[in-house]
């Protein structure tokens, strides 16, 4: 329709526009206007006016009821038939709705002449997602987890809409860039975007660019980086200055050799992103690698080890969060169910909450800081960030997820007992020259994983040096 007033760019129906630090965003609409006959089949009386002068005015009102969020701004025109105005300050929150119309200056007062809407729009944050094939989605086993209003999705086909699972389908796809040959499932993405909505009170956009099987090359530009390309351009088209990016990768290292340089190769992917989006600061959320079930050999254990030891140590570098996965449950090899994807959601908007928004949220999980050798055949493995009391639910000492190795092979654990922030393992020898402590590391981590008592589990963590302690014989 090009009678009255018409909207050609600057805003989408269900789009989340990211807030600035002071909480507000600025929101710019253009288009044309006219009076112009739509048919002949329409009186012609209702053109009287058309060589009048017109104005054109748009302002941003709540969805929910028609009240003003931005009054009537008046749109500055340019001949022959262009309009523009720019909200400079639309608060966080929505949904809203924007609206134009035309009046003429032998206007009767009486009605206005009609405009264009944008309907469901929102001003939040919003986060990009990437990674391979978990970050996707693959579990396709039924659980309840629908849509929200205020909680939305920039999908492939270059519109935003509702987020609905699966958030990774690509009807009508216009960005081709990580287009997949499978269909998608369950993710954590929609309940970690609503339990950030209901804790912050302003709508979360998703934008999602992950690639099922992608290893880290495809996203760093120093390698290939032909993913972070595409992300970047899927950003552009969905107007998103992100709040930060939801990272779920690595299993593709992890088949192949552990990759000993992927922490580095991932901290260059991040200041490449970081430089690109002009966002010195750009945080990342990751998840550390959890459970793989294809095979159970000492080279795949090492190499998921490898991989997940780099991740904890990329979170140590300013603005990397990490949480863990080692506890989930899988749908099959090693994509995670519906329910694990609840669990991790949950970790993840913590972390979120905590790290990103500064509010008192226990989110970090256990992780071993020392390995301290107290008597020549027992070492105390020490952790930082137990809140309540580390356990490890009377698991056999068979079974508890913790290797001691030295340059001459494992030694096996004899006993175990836990403190509140530390596991004391009991050894059949004394360790020797190169010794270092594995926790939770093998591709298959162990049935039960150490954890803080009603949070989560320990990070997964691999060649621990051990110390000598000051009581040590």
């Amino acid at each position: 329709m090009d009678y009255g007033v018409v909207i050609t760019s600057g805003a989408m129906p269900w789009q989340i526009f990211q807030q600035r630090p002071d909480g507000t965003a600025a929101i710019c609409l253009e288009g044309c206007y006219s009076l112009n006959r739509i048919s002949e089949d329409v009186p012609i009386q209702f053109y009287q006016h058309e060589a009048a002068g017109k104005e054109v005015y748009a302002r941003v009102v709540r969805e929910d009821s028609g009240e003003d969020v931005v009054p009537w701004q008046p749109c500055a025109l340019s001949p022959p038939d262009r309009w523009s105005v720019t909200f400079p300050a639309v608060p966080a929150g929505g949904l809203y709705r924007l609206e134009t119309r035309m009046t003429y200056h032998d206007w009767d007062g009486l009605s206005v002449t009609r405009g264009d809407m944008v309907h469901h729009i929102g001003v939040g944050d919003v986060f990009v997602v990437a990674g391979q094939s978990n970050a996707c989605g693959r579990a396709l086993t039924p659980i309840c987890d629908p849509p929200e209003l205020g909680v939305h999705l920039f999908r492939y086909n270059g519109r935003w809409d509702l987020a609905s699972h699966p958030l990774d389908e690509a009807t009508g796809a216009i960005y081709f860039g990580n287009y997949s040959n499978h269909n998608p499932g369950h993710s954590p993405f929609l309940h970690f975007a609503k339990r950030l909505k209901q804790e912050l009170g302003w709508p979360i956009g998703l934008v999602m660019t992950p690639y099922g099987g992608s290893p880290l090359s495809w996203w760093n530009p120093n390698e290939n980086g032909a993913l972070t390309q595409n992300m970047l351009n899927m950003l552009e088209g969905a107007q998103a200055r992100p709040k930060a990016m939801l990272w779920y990768q690595g299993e593709a290292e992890g088949f192949v050799d552990g990759d000993g340089n992927y922490r580095r190769r991932f901290l260059e992917f991040l200041a490449a992103v970081r430089e690109k989006l002009e966002q010195p600061d750009f945080p990342v959320f990751t998840v550390q690698l959890g459970r793989c079930c294809s095979r159970d050999t000492q080279t795949l254990n090492r190499a998921w080890g490898k991989v997940r030891q780099a991740q904890r140590e990329a979170a140590r570098h300013p603005g990397v969060y990490v949480v863990p996965a080692n506890d989930l449950t899988v749908y099959d090899t090693a994509h995670l169910t519906p329910e694990s994807n609840l669990r991790l959601a949950e970790r993840l908007a913590n972390a979120a909450l905590g790290g990103l928004y500064g509010q008192p949220v226990a989110w970090r999980p256990p992780e071993a800081a020392r390995a301290v050798r107290v008597l020549p055949k027992r070492i105390r493995l020490e952790f930082e960030n137990v809140v309540n009391s580390l356990d490890a639910f009377d698991v056999p000492t068979s079974l508890l997820p913790i290797d001691v190795e030295d340059d001459a092979g494992f030694i096996s654990l004899k006993d175990h007992y836990m403190e509140r922030a530390a596991i004391v393992v009991t050894l059949e020898r004394e360790p020797g020259a190169g010794a270092v402590v594995h926790g939770a590391w093998r591709s298959i981590p162990g049935a039960v994983i150490p954890q803080d008592l009603a949070r989560q589990p320990m990070l997964s963590f691999y060649g621990l040096p051990i110390e000598e302690g000051a009581h040590a014989e």
